[in-house]
């Protein structure tokens, strides 16, 4: 009997799921509760009838008629025609797709419900593909609802009949109780399970303008919750660093610090000198400093950086910068060796392409501490990689790194040796300015230094904007360009041809630029190519050997060439935003007037034409990213931040900031004076994403 039950128990462990509960689980809709937040798109109005006579073209209704009239129509390809009579008028529903059963429940005599799109045919009024429900002669249809049908963002292996039965199960097993004290709330809300009862079934009569605009009460409720819940992780996680121990760095006199001031070849600006202060005040606090440094394109951070961690070195801490991409971080390299080197420090150089002896040398001198600065790419935080006694931390361009990538930085960032366990200092840089919005969540855990001053001699860059017709008189300018010396990028979305997307490629456009520029070097850079040959192609570009630099994205950020004076951007239309920016920044270093063309091809689509405008209209990158969010939400604008953290499904930052700020005001009483109430909220919206709150 023991071994039936055991066999009988292992057969049921391991029954296999159904393809819709596969479905739910990849959508995330594990919990109860998950599903009752899993809220309809748009909705479909099933509680009401109205005459076939009545229709117009263009109206989505639902009609009852009796079946008059099935064939299966041979035209291109089959058809089912089937013509319905209400006592009055006559309605034709064609189905292109049918199956035999169609017409057996479409036979003359039954009595239909259907719901569609009218619109006008060869015979008159017709819905192609209608819903509908079919029943015998003389048995009456189904009662009709008393609320709208919700229609759910689903998957093809999710039927919405399914989808349907089990938000409704959910609604009734899920624990909606309210959860949030009373006396903490600074705005009237509705109670959370009318709200959800609401939105999943709302009554005939309601605004549909306020369902989809989402101002009725109901979503304020649902998107309060949710902005909640995402104060009270940041502000969480901001609490819990504040419990941690680390180094504290003090400013020597005639230090490292004061030494590298001294050496610089130029004057900081007020704004570098007020960040850096920041900075400095955080190294000496016992506490791990979480910092943001932003700062519009060009503005200086890397020197700050470099000060930053010449406070570390100054006392006998390792520092590491990692960067996204090699270019990058050797752009940082050759700066941070040209600045530190001759003041004694050791600089190792740490990627993924650097291999054999002169890696083991490197990782070598990372373990024991001769190289006080480690500068590289992801190839950091890879397992065997040991530092000597590492405190203070470098990302740039943060947002390009997971969620995990940041976690196994942070996780390097011990001192071994000492008697309590000490966490790392953290700066993280971005030139993608951060809108006020999404500083007060996407990042309210993070302390934010902002450089809004750019160095002097930095000279405006011109935008323009030429149709790919225009291609010929683009070269002509560029011609003129390297004639008098000068230098100029020519960027493209791809490397080789797509049989599936029509764009000019890098490869393509070097090959016509050498044979249209005779005379000029012309190089090529893009991410497959081996990391020595790229090396060698950025060295002659900003040796100032080659007129002409054809490459992919690669150079979006950190390429600091000051005789380059043209940037001219392929299909424009397909880059983001904060993309164009960064690749417009690589002009204008230099004291020569300098120009960014965007080259288009039509059709634009609304999207594209918004962020071809903001380009022409604005150069400030604060302004840039506020247009970023509007047009992109705050789910892709850092979407590597994103990956752990709840997403914003149901809030617009660009229309609720004053949620926002009432949320945050909330968050912070219920951490102080109600935290099991907080708990409660976190785990009802993260459930198990809590562990990502600590990158």
């Amino acid at each position: 009997m023991t071994n039936t039950a055991a066999s009988s128990s292992t057969t049921r462990a391991a029954s296999p799921k159904s393809a819709p509960q596969r479905a739910l689980e990849k959508l995330g809709l594990v919990r109860s509760i998950d599903l009752a937040l899993h809220l309809p798109m748009r909705y479909e109005d099933e509680t009401r009838v109205v005459a076939i006579g009545t229709l117009r073209d263009g109206d989505v209704a639902q009609v009852e008629g009796v079946v008059i009239d099935c064939h299966v129509q041979i035209r291109a390809r089959r058809q089912l025609v089937v013509r319905i009579h209400d006592g009055r008028d006559d309605l034709v529903l064609r189905f292109l797709h049918f199956y035999p059963s169609h017409q057996k429940s479409l036979a003359v005599g039954r009595r239909v419900r259907v719901r569609g799109e009218v619109r006008g045919g060869f015979l008159g009024l017709e819905m192609v593909h209608p819903s509908f429900k079919a029943v015998d002669e003389g048995i009456s249809l189904p009662a009709l609802p008393t609320a709208l049908t919700p229609v759910y963002p689903t998957s093809a292996q999710l039927p919405q009949a399914y989808l349907r039965k089990a938000i409704d199960a959910a609604l009734t097993r899920a624990d909606l109780s309210e959860q949030l004290p009373p006396e903490v709330l600074t705005m009237p809300l509705w109670d959370l399970r009318a709200a959800l009862d609401y939105l999943h079934h709302p009554a005939p009569s309601v605004s549909l303008a306020a369902l989809e605009d989402r101002s009725h009460p109901a979503w304020l409720r649902l998107k309060f919750d949710e902005l909640l819940a995402q104060q009270l992780s940041q502000l969480q996680a901001k609490l819990d660093r504040e419990k941690q121990r680390a180094p504290r760095f003090a400013l020597h006199r005639g230090g490292l610090h004061e030494r590298l001031l001294a050496a610089l070849p130029f004057a900081l600006t007020a704004a570098q000198r007020r960040v850096g202060d920041e900075i400095a005040a955080d190294l000496e606090r016992a506490t791990p400093m979480n910092r943001l440094l932003q700062g519009d394109v060009g503005s200086g951070k890397t020197v700050v950086a470099a000060l930053a961690a010449a406070i570390a070195i100054g006392n006998g801490w390792q520092c590491a910068l990692m960067a996204p991409t090699e270019i990058l971080a050797e752009q940082h390299l050759r700066k941070l060796v040209g600045w530190l080197e001759p003041l004694g420090i050791t600089v190792a150089w740490l990627t993924g392409s650097r291999k054999g002896k002169a890696r083991q040398t490197m990782l070598a001198q990372i373990e024991s501490g001769e190289a006080m600065l480690v500068v590289g790419t992801h190839a950091v935080i890879q397992e065997q990689v040991r530092f000597a006694k590492l405190g203070l931390a470098i990302i740039d361009e943060q947002h390009r790194f997971g969620v995990q990538q940041r976690l196994a930085l942070r996780d390097k960032l011990v001192d071994a040796a000492a008697p309590t366990k000490l966490e790392p200092h953290l700066l993280m840089m971005s030139a993608t300015p951060i809108p006020r919005t999404l500083a007060m969540t996407l990042f309210a855990d993070l302390d934010i230094s902002t450089i809004d001053e750019l160095p002097p001699g930095r000279t405006p860059v011109v935008t323009k904007l030429f149709a790919d017709s225009k291609r010929d008189a683009v070269i002509a300018r560029i011609r003129d360009e390297v004639e008098q010396r000068r230098q100029v990028y020519w960027v493209c979305p791809l490397v080789e041809e797509s049989e599936h997307v029509d764009l000019q490629n890098a490869t393509a456009t070097h090959q016509h630029l050498s044979e249209a520029l005779s005379g000029h070097k012309v190089g090529l850079l893009h991410g497959r190519m081996p990391a020595a040959e790229k090396a060698a192609v950025m060295a002659l570009f900003g040796g100032g050997q080659m007129a002409v630099l054809v490459s992919t994205t690669v150079i979006e950020v950190g390429v600091d060439v000051p005789n380059a004076s043209l940037m001219v951007i392929e299909h424009a239309e397909r880059f983001g935003l904060s993309q164009l920016h960064q690749l417009r920044g690589r002009v204008g270093r230099g004291s020569t007037a300098s120009v960014c063309v965007l080259m288009y091809s039509t059709p634009l689509s609304d999207t594209a034409k918004a962020r071809l405008k903001a380009m022409l209209d604005t150069a400030d990158g604060f302004e840039i990213a506020r247009r970023d969010l509007e047009i992109r939400g705050p789910g892709e604008f850092f979407g590597a931040r994103q990956s752990g953290a709840p997403l914003l499904r149901f809030a617009d930052l660009a229309l609720d900031e004053p949620l926002v700020r009432q949320a945050r005001v909330v968050a912070q009483r219920l951490l102080a004076d109600h935290p099991r109430a907080a708990r409660a909220h976190l785990a009802r919206w993260l459930g198990e994403r809590t562990e990502y709150l600590k990158a």
